[in-house]
């Protein structure tokens, strides 16, 4: 069990229960810290796979651990008192400085090992990491890569969590991506968006002619990214600079649905290089007005960026994203 130590003469003062050091287990102030984030008991549990009454007793132990009241409940969610907002910036320093630690104590001569997880998007997994898994078993064999699915979203906000220790990220033309101050970013290259139209023995525009510009395709029924998506924003005030407004039928996060609903001659669709994992495409593609591409990136808590894993994976990663374009 790690044990914290506030005391009555450090910056954290006001955290001393009657003047004497408070003695706070790390694991119970990360629970609050989740609680913090999430609003619920019940969302803590759910994300931690364990039972509320389990995170309630944690937390329980820790109100009695500090001498103060902690929560009070608004309806179904729970709001943090000001000592526990102390308490959650006082953590989430302390989980920083022991990242750093573990970083400081790998020698530089020393072979790199360890596990990072990485959240990685449904087009950077089929062009980017395969080849990369390659590199680091020939390179860094023992260097445990775990990764999952996630949309870039809500994946930067679960690196800060600490849920995973890396993401690849993804902004699109006019649409930055959210900045944390407790993330870094680094660029990793850039990915065209094109036209993706079926081939031309399978659909022609209404019109009888084949699809050559953005505004050609404004007939066709579409097939595009959940509302809310950066990559839908983007799609959507393309159509409408281009003079028309979409007709989308089809919504989904698989791109890969997307690519086969427009090789049946069902849709056409704004499809990244990268989906196509160094592959011949499968369906006509359009070079866009302006060669629009999106910018892909790594990010991770500044105290973990000096992690030998981590800065061997993010190298592996740069150079996996070779030229993509078909």
């Amino acid at each position: 069990m790690i044990r914290v130590q506030f005391c009555s003469g450090c910056s954290n003062s006001t955290l001393s229960n009657n003047g004497r050091p408070l003695m706070l287990d790390l694991r119970r102030l990360s629970l609050l810290r989740e609680v913090h984030r999430r609003g619920t008991l019940h969302a803590v549990a759910r994300a931690l796979s364990y039972s509320p009454s389990t995170i309630s007793q944690q937390l329980s132990l820790l109100e009695r651990e500090a001498g103060v009241t902690l929560l009070e409940r608004t309806g179904r969610r729970v709001q943090l008192t000001p000592q526990a907002e102390l308490l959650v910036a006082g953590a989430s320093r302390l989980l920083d400085d022991m990242e750093r630690l573990e970083a400081s104590l790998v020698p530089s001569t020393q072979e790199v090992t360890g596990t990072v997880r990485l959240a990685v998007f449904q087009s950077a997994a089929l062009g980017i990491v395969p080849q990369a898994l390659s590199l680091l078993a020939e390179e860094h064999p023992r260097v445990r890569l775990e990764i999952t699915q996630r949309e870039p979203e809500s994946a930067l906000d679960e690196v800060w969590a600490r849920e995973f220790d890396l993401v690849i990220a993804e902004e699109y033309p006019a649409h930055a991506a959210p900045l944390r101050r407790e993330l870094d970013r680094v660029p990793l290259g850039h990915d065209a968006l094109r036209l993706g139209v079926p081939a031309a023995e399978v659909s022609r525009a209404p019109s009888g002619r084949a699809i050559r510009s953005l505004a050609e395709a404004a007939e066709h029924a579409w097939v595009m990214e959940p509302r809310g998506t950066a990559s839908r924003h983007w799609a959507e005030q393309s159509c409408r600079l281009a003079g028309f407004e979409p007709d989308v039928r089809f919504e989904t996060a698989d791109l890969q649905a997307h690519i086969r609903l427009v090789e049946a001659g069902h849709a056409v669709a704004l499809l990244p290089d990268l989906v196509w994992g160094g592959r011949p495409p499968t369906v006509e593609l359009v070079t866009l007005a302006r060669d629009p591409h999106r910018t892909l990136f790594t990010s991770t808590r500044t105290a973990a960026a000096s992690r030998p894993a981590i800065v061997a994976v993010r190298e592996l990663l740069a150079r996996a994203l070779a030229p993509v374009s078909p």
